[in-house]
């Protein structure tokens, strides 16, 4: 038998589908009538300032320094990645021993990155493995991390006086070993916005300058103890550098960035005395950097001549 058409259909029943089709077409109107009174409200709150742009909010949160704080020493994780990290991390802590034919000087990746590279306004190696690569201006073109490491070994390590008379070669163990624990430092830390801590912070220059002069003053007070009153440094009784060199042939050459007297008052001011960061006023950390870079040190390696 056919299904009966819609005339068809006995009284009641089509009784009670035109009260469907009346109920669902008030419920589309109700549901219009509702969308465009939200709409209205919420473009009154947004103008009025009661709810903000969504990407207002970003922008704002974007702009401001991420903190950050790297991951627990106990935390390195079992097997060969953990090796790799282990292994990173004591070339970074004594590059004399674990590099020692990339190394022509007393320094170690510790000295300039504080607290095995962990430390806030040290330079710290969790905010550098996010910012590579990079284009730096030192040498005109972009860096990879691999790249940033070999100029720490030419440059502050003075790989050129070492066993080898170069940096390590493109490729080497080192470099993964170093990378990994760098990359392990970084875990979970953002990318595309400013950290909190990195690099050195930049201390007010003030209309007097600095001066070597009242530098040494500067030195002689609260740095001799530790790196001498010839700036050579300590060493324990097995010869180990305790505290480095600040200048002559053990120390970092002209190339380094520690050579740059901003750098330099940067890493003073948040860090010097050891243990004591900030306790030195602006002017003094500019002064006892120019004073530190008035000595002579081994030539950049770029440098075609004398000195």
């Amino acid at each position: 038998m056919a299904d009966p058409a819609p005339d068809d259909l006995a009284p009641d029943a089509a009784s009670t589908r035109r009260e469907r089709h009346a109920s669902t077409a008030r419920t589309a109107v109700l549901a219009v009538a509702g969308g465009t009174a939200l709409f209205v409200l919420g473009s009154i709150f947004i103008d009025t300032g009661l709810i903000g742009h969504a990407d207002t909010n970003r922008d704002v949160v974007a702009s401001e320094p991420a903190a950050f704080s790297p991951p627990p020493m106990s935390s390195i994780p079992a097997g060969p990645e953990g090796d790799a990290i282990r292994r990173g991390m004591q070339i970074f802590l004594n590059p004399g021993t674990n590099a020692r034919e990339f190394v022509g000087n007393s320094l170690a990746c510790k000295n300039c990155h504080l607290d095995a590279g962990r430390k806030p306004d040290s330079a710290p190696m969790w905010a550098a493995w996010v910012a590579y690569p990079k284009y730096r201006s030192k040498n005109k073109q972009i860096n990879t991390m691999e790249d940033r490491v070999k100029g720490c070994f030419t440059y502050s390590m003075n790989a050129q006086d070492g066993p080898s008379g170069k940096p390590p070669p493109p490729g080497s163990d080192i470099y993964k070993d170093l990378e990994v624990y760098f990359h392990w430092l970084a875990k979970n830390a953002p990318t595309g916005v400013d950290m909190e801590g990195a690099g050195y912070p930049e201390p007010t220059l003030s209309a007097a300058g600095y001066d070597p002069v009242r530098g040494a003053q500067v030195y002689s007070q609260n740095c001799a103890a530790c790196h001498g009153s010839d700036g050579q440094g300590r060493q324990d009784i097995n010869g180990r550098v305790v505290f480095p060199p600040l200048w002559g042939p053990r120390s970092y050459n002209w190339g380094a960035g520690m050579a740059r007297i901003d750098n330099a008052a940067g890493f003073i001011k948040a860090n010097m005395p050891l243990g004591q960061g900030n306790r030195l006023s602006d002017q003094q950390a500019w002064d006892v950097a120019a004073f530190v870079n008035s000595h002579e040190r081994p030539k950049d390696p770029r440098q075609t001549g004398g000195r």
